[in-house]
């Protein structure tokens, strides 16, 4: 006899409610569409089958059809390696994985006064390596976007400094066709050749839809090259209710949903069978502040609810776990991530980022990537349930036991039985106040920055032959010849002739 008490499923919505936000989905993107900014992108969905009425409004249309048609296409699994081919991440409707993802531009560091200061590429390698390190984050992203090199050379940087310093994938913003196609092509370096590339992916491509329904011209470049490339794209709404969405969730629901099932119809008609995630990063507008809201309960809701709206689509999902709007390390913070990890792992999502992250994952800290990699391994032991079998339900030690007058301490089937049943933590303090004090009081912050600390002056890095980096510089050299105008120009832009705008953004000098 054997079987397994698996904690249930978390839902909040019906299969009727389920089918009503899918039918609503496709007669909205059948009759209202989707602003696509992309002229290329719009010929191209044209010539596929997609309705466009109105050029000016840059409207595109989905016939119920050809969403259909190309859902039937996205795998229901996918793998991704490291750099050196060694680690292997399979990413399934059943299975569960965790990384890091955010957009922090500045790091805790307690020398400063402020305990906070600007990123560095340092940063960003040392973030790759605690990352690396720890055994339940299975793929880092760019989170930690450092201010000290060029703008048009971050992501040549980035991957040179991850394969340098890491075994485990690594995911990448769609950046636009130019950064893109350099991805592609470092990678190709570091591996070998491109059909390696192809056949093992390394990176993971992040396509956030901009709210309301629209897709912005550099993204799209982006994904054009990564999905000519069969690279897997996390594509994720990022709905805000109130304010870029509905303040209904139920509407908000829907429109990101518009906004996902568009992008993967488009990545299909690119090239059938481009591996993807149905992602979710929508929340909130606080009704006081008028900020996005990452710790809200309704961001928790609207998480669950995407994990059911993928699983409807036979998609793995991407859930955000770990968020927090806490600018300090308190209670706020622990309590906002640990609800929205555990309801991503909870209510089924394969996928879950954003560990390390706060200040609405503006800033990183490298001691939180090391108290969610706790967080997880207690949930991953709470997902795992009891186990019911004539073993562990131990009639034989509860019949000895009572015979014998005796505990249980140090018998063979607790020896044998502890590590499986029991997770033991690392940073938790179960000690009593008296030995806790004499080993200096430390909390679960100064256990994980100490963790910090050791792993760094610890660290081995991957072995890679001279000439890969070597060819990475060259690579990189000429990616610094090139201008703010050239990568304009070549994204086709509206603001082609200021070098400091790109797809609208201001970009500052360094």
């Amino acid at each position: 006899m054997r079987f397994l008490l698996k904690l249930n499923t978390l839902k909040v919505l019906s299969n009727e409610e389920l089918d009503l936000i899918h039918q609503n989905t496709m007669d909205l993107l059948e009759k209202v569409g989707i602003r696509v900014e992309s002229e290329e992108a719009r010929a191209f969905l044209k010539e596929k089958g997609a309705i466009i009425d109105d050029i000016a409004k840059e409207q595109v249309k989905f016939p119920e059809w050809l969403i259909k048609d190309n859902l039937r296409k996205v795998p229901k699994t996918f793998s991704l390696w490291g750099p050196d081919g060694s680690y292997k991440m399979t990413i399934d409707t059943k299975s569960v994985h965790f990384g890091t993802f955010g957009a922090a531009v500045n790091i805790h560091d307690p020398t400063k006064k402020k305990k906070i200061r600007k990123t560095t590429l340092q940063d960003t390698i040392n973030h790759i390596k605690v990352s690396n390190a720890l055994d339940n984050i299975d793929c880092s992203h760019m989170d930690v976007w450092p201010s000290d090199v060029p703008f048009t050379e971050l992501h040549c940087h980035t991957i040179k400094g991850w394969a340098n310093n890491s075994y485990k994938p690594y995911g990448m913003s769609c950046f636009g066709k130019v950064a893109s196609q350099d991805m592609i092509n470092l990678v190709s370096i570091i591996v070998g050749d491109l059909n390696e590339v192809i056949t093992k992916p390394r990176l993971i491509g992040v396509f956030n839809p901009t709210s309301p329904l629209l897709l912005e011209r550099i993204q799209l470049n982006g994904l054009f090259v990564f999905a000519e490339n069969k690279q897997p794209l996390l594509i994720s709404a990022a709905a805000s209710a109130g304010s870029t969405s509905p303040v209904t969730l139920a509407g908000s629901l829907t429109q990101a949903n518009m906004e996902v099932i568009s992008v993967i119809v488009l990545t299909q008609l690119i090239n059938p069978g481009t591996p993807v995630l149905y992602g979710s990063t929508n929340t909130i507008m606080d009704p006081i502040t008028g900020n996005i809201a990452y710790g809200s309960i309704e961001m928790t809701l609207l998480t669950i609810a995407a994990a059911q709206i993928a699983r409807f689509y036979k998609i793995p999902s991407k859930g955000s776990g770990a968020l927090t709007d806490s600018k300090a390390f308190d209670m706020q913070n622990g309590m906002e991530r640990f609800m929205g990890l555990s309801a991503a792992v909870n209510a089924g999502h394969n996928y879950i980022t954003c560990a390390g992250t706060y200040e609405s994952s503006l800033s990183e800290a490298l001691e939180l990537l090391i108290i969610d990699n706790e967080i997880i391994g207690m949930l991953k032991r709470g997902k795992f349930g009891i186990e019911i079998n004539d073993t562990t339900l131990a009639n034989a030690e509860i019949t000895q036991a009572f015979n014998l007058k005796k505990n249980y301490l140090g018998t063979k089937h607790s020896v044998k039985n502890t590590r499986k049943e029991i997770f033991v933590p690392k940073l938790m303090n179960r000690e009593k106040r008296g030995r806790w004090l004499r080993s200096g009081s430390k909390d679960v912050f100064n256990l994980a920055q100490e963790k910090v600390f050791e792993i760094l002056n610890s660290y081995k890095c991957p072995e890679i032959p001279g000439s890969v980096n070597t060819a990475l510089d060259e690579y990189i050299e000429e990616v610094s010849k090139r201008s703010l105008e050239d990568y304009a120009k070549l994204e086709g832009l509206n603001h082609a002739q200021d070098p400091k705008n790109i797809g609208g953004v201001q970009i500052n000098d360094q």
